[in-house]
């Protein structure tokens, strides 16, 4: 069984507890939060299982990893705190961890990342001797392996868009759908993730990463971006209320060209509520959340992924499944050589030993 730590307990953390105390093969050691009122409680608690797991979250960064855990699971947001993101990783990766995360957008494709983020990680490797694998949350398997996959079903390939379609009101993180992506804000407002030049910064190590498998060359990324406003107040379960005249609705691509063309597009589609932007594509069966890959070509190819978690939560169900991705891929680094990997060199792995069987 492989000692594994989550670090972290936010939406991703809460899953990856989950998928840890799942796996056959892992065996959960420690829990770190940030918020002293977490520390003490039970690791079942602070996943939402109806039973305890016998390991109590705590604080001490230290401690834990003096404890000399084989993997960490990485949960804590890198959205705002990239630096101490990066340093919290090689802290675990000098401690001699395989490390999963989300949070190092930059690292989705290492051969294109700055050296401010690649050349901490390569030192902290070289002196502890652990590995490192970053996926995204959006979640990344989607913009990588599947549409990878499914790509290799058409004669012809004109196209590979990656879709994420989402009611954001589902999504339990109201400070960043509020205030970063700017939703219930007057449309003179300027979300930081919004920003010129910032979906590129996140997802455009996906479109580069899905040129190399595909083996062209890239001319640039470009981005689109487009925002609606609400026509009606609305109120949300989750997050209250919105007014009319707000930021309902934002539509963006981040586009690979290729020869002239765009060939390559990550496109977000995310609302705070149904009625905004009824012409943009929408889940299917009027869901709250999707992901789907569209193959132009010969044939036309759409395959559309729908998951839920916590009670039917289509945001949760994102979140789980890229924790599923990440979780998954310890064992496989466990067995490799020390290094930086992408998710071009990280198989997706069937789910061994899991089929039929119960969380402890």
């Amino acid at each position: 069984m492989t000692s594994t730590v989550v670090w972290g307990t936010g939406n991703v953390g809460r899953a990856a507890i989950r998928a840890v105390d799942a796996h056959p093969g892992l065996a959960l050691s420690g829990v770190l939060v940030h918020d002293p009122a977490k520390a003490g409680r039970d690791a079942g608690d602070l996943a939402g299982l109806d039973h305890a797991l016998g390991v109590a979250a705590t604080t001490d960064v230290d401690a834990t990893l003096a404890a000399r855990p084989r993997a960490v699971v990485y949960a804590a947001s890198g959205d705002l705190r990239p630096d101490e993101a990066l340093a919290d990783i090689c802290r675990a990766l000098r401690a001699g961890a395989v490390v999963v995360t989300p949070a190092l957008y930059p690292l989705y494709d290492p051969r294109g990342a700055p050296p401010d983020f690649t050349d901490p990680v390569h030192a902290a490797i070289a002196e502890g001797g652990g590995s490192l694998f970053v996926s995204g949350v959006d979640p990344g398997w989607a913009n990588d392996v599947l549409p990878l996959l499914v790509s290799g079903l058409g004669s012809q390939v004109d196209v590979v868009r990656c879709q994420e379609i989402f009611d954001y009101s589902t999504y339990d993180q109201e400070d960043s759908v509020r205030q970063l992506v700017g939703m219930g804000h007057p449309m003179e407002y300027e979300p930081l993730m919004l920003a010129e030049s910032v979906p590129t910064m996140v997802w455009g190590g996906q479109i580069r990463l899905l040129a190399r498998a595909l083996g062209v060359e890239l001319d640039e990324i470009r981005e689109t971006m487009e925002r609606r406003a609400l026509e009606q107040d609305v109120t949300t379960a989750a997050m209250g209320d919105f007014a009319a005249g707000t930021q309902g609705a934002v539509r963006f691509e981040v586009q690979g060209v290729v020869g002239g063309a765009v060939r390559l597009v990550v496109e977000h589609v995310t609302r705070i509520h149904p009625c905004c932007a009824p012409d943009w594509p929408t889940p299917p069966g009027g869901g709250a959340g999707a992901h789907r890959v569209i193959v132009e070509g010969r044939p036309r190819i759409e395959v559309t992924v729908q998951a839920t978690d916590e009670d039917g939560n289509h945001a949760a169900g994102g979140n789980a499944t890229a924790v599923g991705r990440l979780v998954g891929a310890v064992e496989w680094l466990i067995a490799a050589p020390p290094g930086l990997y992408d998710a071009l060199d990280v198989p997706l792995l069937p789910a061994v030993g899991r089929l039929g069987r119960k969380q402890s």
